[in-house]
């Protein structure tokens, strides 16, 4: 249920600070899975990018386009 993870990952960061930062200051959408992980959620990057647009609670995801990044 990587998706019901996802949620729930991202309703607990919306009450945290701290993770708030260190998601925000993530490069990829796979570093954001690693910090998932690290505080026992299970998603990958992947799932992470189709989730883009989606909103839960306060919380949207949404895609960085980095300078240099091929489309």
């Amino acid at each position: 249920m990587p998706l019901d993870q996802l949620r729930q990952f991202l309703a607990r960061m919306q009450d945290e600070p701290a993770l708030r930062a260190r998601v925000l200051a993530a490069a990829t959408a796979d570093d954001v899975a690693q910090i998932a992980a690290g505080v026992g959620y299970s998603f990958s990057g992947d799932e992470l990018l189709r989730f883009s647009g989606q909103k839960v609670g306060r919380v949207t995801v949404s895609k960085k386009d980095l300078p240099g990044e091929y489309n």
